[in-house]
């Protein structure tokens, strides 16, 4: 029998694990090449890993609600299509019948469990393992060690992940917390805390004053007679996750600008029907708004930026991100990359295909990762304008609004006159540790500049 490993793939830049959500295929059964084997969920996306091989599926090496690791083998296939007579027979098993499994099968598993433990034991050999009964991954674990969390406080973490399970984001708002309420304890308290109680009255205290995502709080008590509990789903859970991450790392400033963008409404009211008739698709204000806004990065790169510590890394692709609010009310964000190396048209077919694909949670991993700004399109639901919250680790997001007819003042060669005029709100949120002010309006007026100055005889 030829046994063959299904490793699990890459499936993007900072995915490193992830956690198998259901089997598709059974022990025993007959997987083609290419056919989905098991559906897995990461901190992005859920995704399907296909078979590499075509033959019977021997050995499932992890169970629903597991953690695993990009690269590691998740299952085994016998390329020859020859199942062991232990996993397929119907018949009773008597003393007088052993189970078979080929040795080269015994040493393949055992090689890969020695090195899955020996990993876990090198994660946690700093922390004391008490007598919890969650499961904690092993980037949990040596977070928890590189901080000196002890087993004991790392159970009593809240956690939002699949079953309970404590997350990455879970871990590090916990430590965020925890700093600024020791020294809020520290300047409050002057008298000494007894020594056999600190975890215990820190962690207490940490838990009544972080934000809660995951019913932390005890609003049971105000509930009335008729009100529903309705429990988050898992990518609710990551995008509240998220938002609360994004607020406690980044202090949010944000600026507006009105932008008169009458010239570019009759440009799309005129172009419209026969770009449909051409290319099969409708033209929208998106690809317009991303347009202006990458010829805005480049006039002012800073904005192009993330923040590793007290260093700035500058990037050198444009790579734009759009939200897009999918079917069951959870957001998404697939990514345009390079959008300043694309024409108008390009840009429009990328929006269609990727807006599709997104509302019916089709994108690859790929799709949602690498973006360095992000915009938002509140006016789509009638909103005016937004505050919206940066996509970390991005330091600067962009909300427009609803396009209105208002009256507006014109300066003319013959006087000031009103008259009426298509505007809109531009909402410009940022990162205030690396983007001042300046910095941040400047960028937000530049915006509305390109679509004010848009060209009305403009092709595409």
């Amino acid at each position: 029998m030829a046994e063959k490993p299904i490793l699990v793939p890459k499936m993007g830049e900072s995915i490193s694990e992830a956690t198998v959500i259901r089997w598709l295929k059974n022990v025993g059964d007959h997987v083609a090449k290419d056919e989905p084997l098991v559906e897995i969920a990461t901190d992005k996306v859920d995704n399907e890993i296909p078979s590499t091989e075509e033959g019977i599926l021997t050995k499932q090496l992890f169970q629903d609600g597991d953690v695993v690791k990009v690269g590691e083998p998740i299952a085994f296939i016998d390329a020859e299509g020859v199942a062991a007579s232990s996993t397929n027979s119907t018949a009773p098993v008597t003393e007088n019948t052993p189970t078979i499994v080929p040795e080269t099968v015994v040493e393949a598993i055992s090689v890969i469990e020695n090195q899955v433990q020996a990993a876990v034991e090198q994660a946690i050999n700093p922390i004391t393992k008490g007598s919890g009964s969650r499961f904690y991954s092993p980037l949990v674990m040596n977070i928890a060690s590189q901080e000196g969390i002890s087993f004991n406080e790392l159970e009593k973490i809240p956690g939002t992940g699949l079953e309970g399970r404590v997350t990455k984001s879970d871990v590090l708002t916990y430590l965020n917390n925890r700093s600024s309420v020791a020294v809020q304890t520290q300047a409050q308290t002057p008298a000494p805390v007894v020594a056999s109680t600190p975890v215990a009255t820190q962690v207490q205290t940490t838990q009544s004053q972080i934000p809660a995502t995951n019913n932390q709080l005890p609003v049971a008590k105000s509930l009335d007679n008729g009100d529903e509990i309705i429990q988050m789903d898992r990518v609710r859970k990551l995008i509240a996750d998220h938002m609360v991450m994004s607020m406690h790392t980044s202090p949010h400033v944000t600026s507006f600008v009105e932008a008169d963008v009458t010239n570019l409404v009759k440009w799309r009211d005129k172009v419209k029907d026969s770009f449909k008739k051409r290319e099969g698709q409708n033209i929208t204000f998106t690809p317009i708004f991303l347009w202006a806004i990458s010829k805005a990065i480049k006039d002012f790169p800073m904005i192009n930026v993330s923040v590793d510590g007290d260093k700035i890394i500058k990037k050198k692709s444009i790579n734009i991100g759009m939200a897009v609010a999918q079917k069951n009310g959870n957001l998404i964000v697939p990514v345009i990359k390079n959008a300043d190396s694309m024409n108008l048209l390009g840009l429009t077919r990328a929006v269609n295909e990727l807006a599709i694909r997104a509302r019916d949670n089709k994108l690859s991993p790929d799709e949602i990762q690498g973006g360095t700004y992000t915009v938002t399109n509140v006016g789509s639901f009638g909103n005016v304008f937004g505050t919206p919250v940066i996509n970390q680790p991005q330091v600067a997001i962009m909300a427009v609004g609803a396009i209105r007819k208002k009256p507006a003042v014109l300066e003319t060669e013959h006087g000031d006159v009103i008259a009426i005029r298509h505007m809109m709100y531009l909402s410009h949120s940022y990162d205030h540790r690396v983007v001042d002010g300046a910095l941040g309006g400047m960028f937000v007026r530049k915006v509305a500049d390109y679509l004010e100055q848009w060209d009305s005889n403009t092709e595409i």
